[in-house]
């Protein structure tokens, strides 16, 4: 499967013209893969998410803890035997846990559970950024064609104008004509106005994604492995949709939780042994006998902890578990409802988009034929000036309505991918300069870690900056005939 590959009729678009030299989609994806922060800000996360499992792991493995202590003995009681001046205490302690009536092992899935509940997490993340980055693409796109529109449209109906105004100078046309034509010129100029703040937007919001001017946009190619219905989608987003998987997956980290939290009132066991050394450096005395100054003394032992009574506390704190598990299962319910909710939806706007692009089609080659026949019409006088900028009016709403309707349609379809669990870097086939980036190769990595000073190199950011790119303009490069 590859972005490159023919597939459906929404990847017949073409809403301006594709320079020589050009920016493709595939390029955008691949800045906003490897620079945009909300995607490494996702990653970062879930590598903390990681850590989980280790964190959890720590507390069913055994403990060594080394304790130094040197007193200064100030003023001794007056009943001490042999009182000393000073004392250095050296104690170690390691503890082996042994049973802790399943606390560890269900929280070690829980960990588990919620470290691919966050790799599903992260995996949404990227889709949502491609559908934002494809949006932000295909808006350039179309604001870039509105612009031509509307700088076509102002030059004709200044033409239409001229010529308006000469005509009434030779007493063909009146004053009304003239009036009519400068208002269309006034109110498509304002219109260009619009059009223009709206181009530097989608730019400036292109920018924000990408993180680099947009420069010359080529066409998009056509998208991989659309639906042919309906249910083929739905069948496809229940299966693959990231949210919904993230959701189940926290709901069974909720059911471990429950466990975790009824073992409080289990017993446990472990494995004790203690080391002290004791040094009084020749100041413990006793005028009856000699005392040592150094010792060592060693235990060793099995503690059993078997809780009686805890006020509730376990109780409760099952109890509470158990009301989260249910919310997660309600969670889950919730989630699918939303995708197949947003699913229907979103082929129901891809299908009326691409209808739409049919009809503007049609339209587009009404209104031409319409304006052609009109001015000729005009000519001749059996039609006035104000159907032949009406006739003008309707031809540029029928090519804005194409573009937008091209527009929709791409769009709606990338985002139908998003919802099918269809719209990663690894669907795409996109080449990033480097192998994808793979959530599991951290998770393993730090599974199994126990050194106590095991630490990765200082936090810096990847992603980069936008600072320094200059402020979006409405210049737009050669364009094609308006509605081509």
């Amino acid at each position: 499967m590859t972005l490159l590959r023919l597939a459906g009729s929404a990847s017949l678009l073409a809403l301006a013209a594709v320079p020589a030299q050009a920016d493709d989609l595939r390029e955008a994806l691949v800045g906003a893969y490897n620079t945009n922060p909300t995607l490494q800000s996702a990653r970062a996360n879930q590598r903390a998410t990681d850590e989980g499992v280790p964190i959890q792991r720590a507390q069913g493995l055994p403990s060594v803890n080394v304790t130094a202590t040197h007193i200064e003995f100030i003023r001794q009681s007056a009943n001490a035997f042999a009182p000393p001046a000073r004392n250095l205490g050296v104690g170690s302690a390691l503890l082996v846990p042994v049973y802790s009536g399943g606390a560890v092992r269900n929280g070690i899935a829980a960990a588990k559970d919620r470290v691919e509940a966050g790799q599903a997490d992260l995996r949404n993340t990227e889709s949502t950024l491609f559908a934002q980055v494809v949006a932000a693409y295909m808006d350039v796109l179309r604001t870039e064609a509105l612009v031509g529109l509307s700088t076509n449209n102002v030059q004709v109906l200044r033409t239409n104008l001229e010529a308006t105004s000469d005509r009434f100078q030779i007493g063909d046309l009146t004053i009304t004509d003239v009036a009519q034509s400068r208002s269309r010129l006034a109110v498509a100029e304002g219109d260009l106005q619009t059009a223009e703040a709206n181009l530097i937007a989608a730019r400036e919001a292109y920018v924000r994604l990408v993180g680099r001017e947009p420069g010359e946009l080529s066409a998009p190619p056509p998208l991989p492995g659309l639906p042919a219905t309906v249910g083929e989608a739905i069948v496809a987003a229940l299966e693959n949709n990231p949210n919904l998987e993230a959701a189940k997956l926290r709901a069974e980290a909720a059911g471990f939780d429950t466990k975790v939290a009824g073992a409080g009132r289990l017993p446990t066991v472990s494995l004790f042994a203690n080391a002290d050394y004791s040094d009084f450096f020749g100041t413990l005395t006793s005028r009856f006998q000699d005392l040592v100054q150094r010792e060592v003394t060693a235990n060793a032992g099995v503690r059993v902890t078997i809780p009686l009574f805890q006020g509730g506390l376990p109780a409760a704190r099952q109890r509470q578990a158990g009301a989260r598990e249910t919310a997660a299962l309600e969670d889950v319910i919730a989630s699918e409802r939303q995708i197949i909710a947003e699913t229907r939806s979103t082929y129901a706007n891809w299908q009326a988009a691409n209808g739409v692009i049919k009809s503007a089609q049609a339209a587009v080659e009404a209104a031409e034929l319409s304006l052609e026949g009109v001015r000729a019409e005009n000519s001749i006088g059996n039609r006035q000036i104000l159907d032949v900028l009406n006739a003008e009016q309707e031809l540029v709403q029928a090519r804005a309505q194409l573009v937008t309707a091209r527009r929709n349609a791409y769009v709606a379809g990338f985002n139908l991918l998003a919802l099918m669990g269809r719209a990663e870097a690894r669907d795409l086939n996109i080449d990033t300069g480097a192998p994808l980036y793979d959530p599991t190769i951290n998770a393993e990595r730090v599974r199994k870690k126990l050194f106590d000073w095991d630490r990765d190199p200082e936090p810096v950011a990847k992603s980069t900056r936008t600072v320094d790119i200059p402020p979006a303009t409405a210049t737009i490069g050669p364009q094609l005939r308006p509605g081509e």
